[in-house]
C-alpha cells in the first residue's frame, strides 16, 4: 500500500541525475533490461513520450521511482500502443513506489487515447512480474531467447522476455 508520504510528479530535466542512478541500478542486477548503461539525458528525453514519464518523490523530494513510456510503432494503427518501463530504487522497494507509477502511467495513458500498455520483463525478475499482474497486467506470451546479454555477470547468454500488456477498460473499447 502507498504511504502517503509519496507523491508522483512529471518526471523533469532536473530529475535526471536521480532517475539515471535508479536506471543504473536495475541494469546492475542484470534481470532488468538488455541496456549496458542509461542514456543520456537528451537520448531520454528525445526518445519518451513528454505526457507519460512520472517520478514517485517522498515527503523530502527524493525521487524513489520513475515510469515512461515509448511508442511501439510510428504506424498509425498502433498510435494507441505504447511500451513502458518502470524502476524502483533499491532503497524504496516494498513501499508501493512501482504501483503508484503505474496508476500514473495508465491515468496519463488513458487520458491520452492510448488503450494499451506494453512491456517485456526477463521471467526471473519476479517482483516486476507480480507488480504488473497486481496492476492489470496479463502475460501475453514468452519470446524465447529473444535477445543476448552483451553486459554484466549474464553477458552472452541468451534470454528469454516476458511480454506483458494491460489492454483499457476505458479507452478503445
Amino acid at each position: 500500500m502507498p504511504s502517503a508520504a509519496l507523491d508522483v510528479r512529471p518526471l523533469a530535466a532536473a530529475d535526471w541525475p536521480a532517475v539515471g542512478t535508479i536506471y543504473a541500478a536495475g541494469i546492475a542486477t542484470g534481470h532488468a533490461t538488455f541496456e549496458s548503461a542509461p542514456p543520456s539525458w537528451p537520448e531520454f528525453d528525445d526518445s519518451r513520450l513528454p505526457g507519460h514519464r512520472h517520478v514517485a518523490v517522498d515527503g523530502s523530494g527524493r525521487v524513489l521511482g520513475w515510469a515512461a513510456a515509448v511508442p511501439v510503432s510510428d504506424r498509425c494503427v498502433y498510435a494507441g500502443v505504447v511500451e513502458h518501463s518502470v524502476y524502483v530504487d533499491p532503497d524504496a522497494r516494498g513501499r508501493g513506489v512501482g504501483r503508484l507509477l503505474l496508476d500514473a502511467l495508465v491515468a496519463s495513458t488513458e487520458a491520452a487515447g492510448i488503450w494499451t500498455i506494453q512491456s517485456g520483463v526477463f521471467p526471473e525478475n519476479s517482483a516486476s512480474l507480480a507488480l504488473h499482474a497486481a496492476a492489470g497486467f496479463r502475460v501475453v506470451g514468452t519470446r524465447r531467447r529473444v535477445g543476448r546479454m552483451a553486459h554484466g555477470p549474464l553477458a552472452g547468454q541468451w534470454r528469454d522476455v516476458v511480454l506483458l500488456e494491460r489492454r483499457s477498460t476505458r479507452v478503445g473499447v
